[in-house]
């Protein structure tokens, strides 16, 4: 039983929560750009949190089931179709063989993401599927390709009876996606290297995020930085970290960063707000606020418990809506 790949878009990729404890030879851990939509489509079927799921960036995706299974969509809405009829974004749906999902352009957003029932079965080079293409691994063929047409991934069949009401994601849990966004950024690294001046200057200017972003980061337009300090040796890079380069011009580190750099680095963009980043496309307006550590590392924990606490306990505890019969 597979996911037959019929069209696999500008880009498509296998991604769970990523590769960790490599960073160390130079393996950067990859994972999902918007965390917040893949941890609700993994939910959303009682998944393990780090079950596989296909990122679909800017749409024009299409596939073909080959077994009856439960899957799920998050994130961008992409006008999906199911059978050529529209189906919304943050629900579960039954698809039987034979059945087609096209996922046409983001309407809003940049980046979906579908899950199917139980995950798929793929390689699992240093322990994750995660695609990471500069490292040539993860994905279908663990080799680091993205999604080509063809490309067949293995899941498990499932019986419709088992799960027969489709589930929706309560509409206060759906976020608007905007192009014009502000940005927690923990203040960190070398944040006490930048003149108060400086620093005033980046927490108040307006920058705007350039063609030039992909999953290692995201280069920023707008006034330019200088810090104190420029000849530092290189260390480790911890993800959403704010690069200072030679030209002042700010830049985000994300997924599929590299593991070290000697840039200075003003701080760091918070998880939640680097979801809400991921689904910014080129033009989109960026600002930064300031956000306490303690309080930043309390609401980091309570998302992760609150996706941890309760899977596979039913949807009452979970925070999941049943919302319609798709018997009918």
């Amino acid at each position: 039983m597979a996911l037959n790949i019929i069209t696999p878009g500008p880009l498509s990729l296998i991604q769970d929560l990523g590769r960790f404890g490599y960073q160390s030879i130079g393996v950067s851990p990859g994972g999902p750009m918007d965390e917040h939509a893949f941890r609700w489509a993994n939910r959303l079927l009682d998944n393990d949190p780090n079950a596989a799921q296909i990122e679909v960036t800017m749409g024009q995706f299409s596939c073909e089931f080959t077994a009856e299974t439960c899957f799920s969509i998050t994130g961008a809405d992409m006008g999906a179709m199911l059978n050529a009829k529209a189906i919304a974004p943050w629900h579960t749906y039954v698809a039987k063989a034979g059945d087609k999902l096209s996922l046409r352009g983001a309407r809003s957003g940049m980046r979906s993401y579908l899950a199917l029932k139980g995950g798929f079965k793929l390689p699992a080079p240093l322990g994750s599927c995660a695609t990471v293409m500069r490292d040539q691994l993860g994905g279908a063929s663990g080799l680091g390709e993205k999604l080509k047409a063809g490309d067949r991934l293995d899941y498990g069949g499932h019986s419709r009876t088992t799960h027969s009401l489709s589930r929706s994601v309560p509409y206060y849990f759906i976020p608007h996606y905007s192009q014009k966004v502000t940005l927690e950024v923990i203040p960190s690294y070398q944040y006490d290297e930048f003149t108060p001046e400086q620093s005033e200057r980046f927490f108040g200017s307006t920058y705007t995020l350039t063609p030039q972003m992909d999953r290692m980061g995201a280069r920023l337009a707008g006034e330019a930085i200088e810090c104190k300090r420029n000849n530092l040796i290189s260390e480790g890079i911890a993800l959403g970290s704010i690069q200072i380069p030679p030209d002042g011009q700010p830049i985000i580190l994300l997924r599929d960063r590299q593991t070290i750099g000697g840039y200075p680095k003003i701080g760091c963009v918070t998880v939640k707000s680097l979801n809400r980043l991921a689904q910014c496309l080129p033009g989109a307006e960026i600002r930064f606020v300031e956000k306490d550590p303690l309080q930043a590392q309390i609401e980091r924990r309570t998302e992760l418990l609150f996706f941890h606490a309760y899977v596979g306990k039913g949807s009452k505890k979970q925070g999941v809506s049943k919302v319609q019969d798709t018997d009918k």
